[in-house]
């Protein structure tokens, strides 16, 4: 194991960086104010909350969601799963561990992901256009998504991944360092590394920096009140909106997603929804209308929704991907059911990407894919007609 203070060996970084350029998004537009391998290399460089890589050993740090049971079991408080683990044993999620009756978080400070992104490749559109954000995911997911994207970090326990070591004060300092007002916990699960996220919040305030998550919203109510104030905004990926679809496709449940959604109203958290949109699995009209239906009555009418295009991955190869007539035909639903601000993902050029007046009908914030064209909002309104947006603008 290398100290803090010691040189990690030349072919650990450069695994490392790899590993983190692979999975940390390459994609990261030049002129943001670092790549994913330069991050990668300012994380594998030794410093004040950085420390260099470790192979292979995990960290395990007392969880702060779980309860006592009998004969050294631990029920675990974090998401609806509720796992009850016997000594020695792990939840679903693979990231948490019961070591002599008392449970455990193996992921806490070690990402296996590290970039800076725009954040609208999270996407949140309403939350600082244009600016970048620094990304960071850990081993694990309570959900087994056949779509997943990032299955190789998401589906793996925290031995099968390469990580490095970052504190939460790293990685607020990691994120000035690079200019990136925003720390996105993103790419994996969020919800199975709510500790790391806690805390990596508290740090980002203490430096000027806003936390946002990236989530699948399956996460119990008593964690997710902890961190609401702490945060700038929330994305949630709804899977769709039928139980038997959360069952077949994410080993999941929907209700306990909407129950999120409900709470994240009630907390003043600004939200965003994404739906990724998978040809005969979801995206039916009486669903497409039921789901829009739910944002606007329950969630209110400017919420944002991003129906996104999926393509094939992970086990989910044997669909084509979605036709974006479809997802023009769920934007068309979603409008017509009272939404105001409706967008469509992975459809670059697409009017849809940008965001329009509800008032006057003019344009706002044009985007083309992950870039940020033109931002024409003053003060978070609209400088034609003065109708304001919702959104965290400043």
């Amino acid at each position: 194991m290398t100290g803090p203070g010691a040189r990690a060996p030349d072919a650990t970084r450069r695994d490392l960086l790899r590993a983190l350029a692979a999975a940390g998004g390459a994609a990261c537009a030049a002129r943001l104010a670092g790549s994913a391998t330069a991050i990668a290399e300012d994380v594998a460089r030794p410093g004040e909350g950085v420390v260099a890589v470790e192979e292979g050993g995990l960290a395990p740090r007392p969880a702060r969601w779980y309860r006592k049971l009998p004969e050294d079991w631990v029920q675990c408080g974090l998401c609806p799963h509720g796992c009850r683990i016997s000594e020695g044993e792990r939840g679903t999620c693979g990231v948490r561990e019961n070591r002599k009756g008392s449970l455990f978080t193996l992921v806490h400070s070690r990402p296996c992901s590290v970039a800076v992104d725009p954040v609208e490749k999270k996407p949140l559109f309403h939350v600082l256009p244009g600016v970048p954000a620094l990304s960071l995911a850990t081993a694990g997911c309570n959900f087994a998504c056949k779509a997943c994207q990032n299955w190789e970090i998401a589906q793996a326990r925290p031995e099968q991944v390469k990580s490095a070591t970052l504190s939460p004060r790293g990685v607020a300092e990691l994120a000035r360092r690079h200019a990136a007002p925003l720390v996105a916990c993103t790419y994996t699960e969020p919800t199975v590394w709510s500790e790391y996220v806690h805390d990596v919040a508290v740090a980002a305030r203490s430096l000027g920096v806003r936390t946002v998550v990236v989530s699948n919203g399956s996460i119990q109510e008593e964690p997710l009140r902890d961190l609401a104030p702490l945060l700038a905004a929330y994305k949630v990926d709804l899977k769709g909106f039928r139980e038997a679809f959360y069952r077949s496709h994410c080993e999941g449940e929907l209700k306990p997603v909407l129950d999120t959604l409900r709470r994240l109203r009630r907390h003043g958290l600004w939200t965003e929804v994404v739906v990724l949109v998978i040809p005969t699995l979801n995206d039916s009209v009486e669903e497409i209308r039921d789901l829009s239906r739910f944002v606007r009555d329950e969630l209110g009418p400017e919420v944002p929704v991003h129906f996104t295009r999926f393509h094939p991955a992970y086990r989910l190869t044997n669909l084509p991907s979605t036709p974006v007539a479809t997802l023009e035909r769920a934007h068309d639903v979603a409008r017509g059911e009272g939404l105001r601000f409706v967008y469509l993902g992975n459809v670059p050029g697409h009017r849809a990407e940008s965001t329009w007046c509800p008032g006057c009908g003019g344009l706002l914030v044009r985007r083309l894919g992950m870039a940020l064209l033109e931002n024409r909002l003053k003060k978070g309104a609209c400088p034609d007609c003065g109708r304001a947006i919702p959104g965290v603008w400043s």
